[in-house]
């Protein structure tokens, strides 16, 4: 297996990852970033970004991943295809990284920006819907769904948070929960219950998302009586939680029961010196292109930093 040695190791691309590697090239870390399996991160399955600043006409996610990508390179980053299967760090450095089983990467310091996965029901038809209608994020797409019917997935704190959100938007907000009771706390629980525009659908699991090129129902099913029925909206959004894409770093760094990735207060320093993260990896609250952004650019100042500290 070859083996290289590099100043700055990105590892996962999206808005974080981008964003740290126009920073770091810019200041001459001559940054290495491997995109992952899924280059570009979530945006590149989402179709209108409307709330990034810059783009006052809105732009398609892939076209804002690519530009993000262009522009890292523009400043010289090392974008390259492939996958970290395996990581070993190292308290004092140099941290290992093993790509793709082929090769190993010596890195100097490290940023993680391997986001967080959204879960979904599995449902072929939410697949095939994905960014025509069905989404995992309110306040990205809701404004799409002014005036018009949707349904919220989930029981919990996030379903609650996207119904309520969604209820100042949308004409009518169907909450669909699975069992007869939330998960959701209770403050969260008596916002939604007091607002008139959301119908709580207890004991109901969707069976299908309907509409060939865009949502224009849902067909769902109670558990107790398995009686079906159709729900006719526009929207589906599914809020039962997401996964950070963490796997590789279990047993090295610091991480929370969901797996996502703890940095110490106002920073994006890890457990490991030199080691950061940034984006949704370590994001449990905002989950927002622009915040990632803006976490990408602390990880690369921070590394510089690390760097310049490590030289002395």
């Amino acid at each position: 297996m070859s083996r290289e040695r590099v100043k700055t190791l990105i590892i996962g691309s999206g808005p974080a990852g981008y964003t740290a590697a126009i920073y770091a090239s810019r200041a001459n870390l001559s940054p290495v970033l491997y995109q992952g399996p899924q280059p570009g991160g979530q945006l590149t399955i989402t179709n209108d970004v409307e709330n990034f600043p810059g783009y006052p006409k809105g732009i398609m996610g892939p076209q804002m991943m690519m530009e993000l990508q262009e522009q890292a390179e523009r400043f010289g980053t090392d974008i390259r295809t492939g996958f970290v299967t395996g990581v070993q760090f190292n308290e004092d450095g140099p941290h290992v990284a093993t790509v793709n089983e082929e090769i190993e990467i010596e890195a100097d310091s490290v940023i993680i920006s391997t986001g967080a996965s959204a879960k979904w029901l599995g449902l072929e038809s939410e697949t095939r819907l994905n960014g025509m209608g069905v989404s995992a994020c309110a306040v990205c797409d809701g404004f799409f769904y002014r005036g018009q019917d949707v349904v919220v997935v989930g029981a919990g704190d996030s379903a609650a948070e996207e119904a309520h959100y969604l209820s100042n938007l949308a004409a009518n907000v169907h909450l669909l929960v699975r069992r007869d009771e939330m998960r959701a706390s209770k403050i969260m629980q008596d916002r939604v219950i007091k607002k008139e525009n959301i119908t709580i659908h207890w004991n109901t699991e969707t069976k299908e998302v309907l509409g060939k090129d865009a949502v224009e129902g849902v067909r769902v099913f109670n558990n107790k009586t398995n009686e079906e029925s159709t729900i006719d909206v526009t929207g589906f959004f599914v809020a039962i939680g997401h996964k950070p894409n963490t796997d590789i770093f279990k047993g090295q760094l610091d991480m929370d029961d969901a797996g996502y990735l703890i940095t110490k207060p106002d920073s994006t320093q890890t457990n490991i010196k030199g080691v950061f993260a940034a984006g949704d990896v370590q994001d449990t609250v905002y989950r927002q292109a622009v915040t990632a952004a803006g976490t990408g650019c602390m990880a690369a100042l921070e590394a510089e930093r690390y760097l310049v500290e490590l030289e002395d």
